[in-house]
């Protein structure tokens, strides 16, 4: 909860920045700006890997509470690897969120 509260925050404090200041007016008269293709193609782009990534996490929380549930022992060990587990899906995530602006900002495909 916390995690997303602060997300959201930071958001939406960027985006305020990025609105109010005119450095858009100059790339755009560069012939740089980034076109409509290359921001639905990210959005789409990160909203699959964000949702993949969310499944993958789910099914790994469900196999680890199953075994858990098996083997009340195997907790301990379990944890340690869920916990890494998480944690490598959770890099996919912001992989892609890097690839995804590169892709936005270094070469955009609608400019």
């Amino acid at each position: 909860m916390r995690k997303s509260l602060l997300m959201t925050l930071a958001l939406v404090l960027v985006a305020s920045a990025a609105y109010a200041s005119d450095a858009p007016a100059a790339v755009a008269a560069a012939g740089a700006a980034v076109g409509p293709t290359a921001a639905w193609a990210t959005a789409i782009g990160m909203a699959i890997a964000a949702g993949l990534c969310g499944l993958g996490q789910g099914m790994g929380l469900k196999a680890a509470c199953e075994g858990t549930a098996r083997n009340p022992e195997a907790g301990g060990k379990l944890t340690v690897t869920l916990i890494l587990g998480l944690a490598f899906i959770e890099s996919l995530a912001i992989y892609a969120l890097v690839v995804n602006l590169i892709l936005l900002f270094v070469k955009p495909l609608g400019a």
